[in-house]
């Protein structure tokens, strides 16, 4: 089995110890995705894809990340779960999604992904320079995204009708029966149904009254 590609894509914060992202092809056939080449204390190494460990909610069974303080789905505070450890005694809070399983391999990537990064580090400073390095999430095509959910069959929602100018806020949801307007033909100022004004006192405001004239919507 032999590495056939490397793309690389370099990272621009100066001072990080992430340099650069890549995907390495084996044999024309098989692609890893986002590994990574970070600045070590002994030198540049290769870091496999990878995912954070979670753990079970005890209240509703979600998995959240290890050391997780509140549960994403119900937020349930969670317990303190102490992480296991790896060989060199560090918190294990990562697990590989792919990897090799023998040093050969390891070397292998090692060697070919590392002689690519400086290899990209020249081509970067060409004029015109453009990353090889493909990136899946970034490539959205929102006309033909919706062109491709109306050939699906499906409906897009119509949008939430808005009230007629001067009608009653009190405006029904669609399909839904109108809430009753007990102010309906008062005038802007009137006591509540049933009840008279006291005396000497001004009447309720009637907040349902139909304004004069043109009016915004709240």
């Amino acid at each position: 089995m032999k590495i056939t590609e490397v793309r690389i894509k370099l990272m621009d914060e100066p001072g990080e110890r992430l340099k650069a992202f890549c995907s390495i092809t084996f044999d024309d056939c098989f692609v890893i995705r986002d590994l990574k080449i970070i600045d070590g204390t002994s030198g540049f190494f290769v870091a496999m894809p990878s995912r954070k460990l979670t753990s079970h909610c005890p209240v509703c069974r979600y998995k959240n990340p290890i050391r997780a303080s509140f549960c994403n789905q119900c937020g349930a505070k969670l317990p303190i779960q102490m992480p296991t450890r790896d060989e060199d005694g560090r918190a294990k809070l990562y697990a590989d999604i792919a990897h090799p399983i023998n040093s050969m391999a390891r070397e292998m990537i090692q060697r070919e992904v590392i002689a690519a990064y400086e290899e990209e580090k020249i081509r970067a400073q060409a004029p015109g320079y453009v990353s090889r390095y493909d990136e899946f999430d970034m490539e959205f095509d929102e006309e033909q995204n919706m062109n491709d959910f109306r050939a699906s069959g499906n409906r897009m929602p119509a949008p939430y009708p808005q009230p007629p100018m001067g009608q009653n806020p009190y405006y029904p949801y669609p399909g839904q029966v109108p809430y009753p307007n007990p102010y309906a033909g008062q005038g802007p100022y009137a006591p509540y149904p049933g009840q008279a004004p006291y005396p000497g006192q001004m009447p309720y405001p009637n907040p349902y009254a139909v304004p004069r004239g043109p009016q915004p919507m709240p």
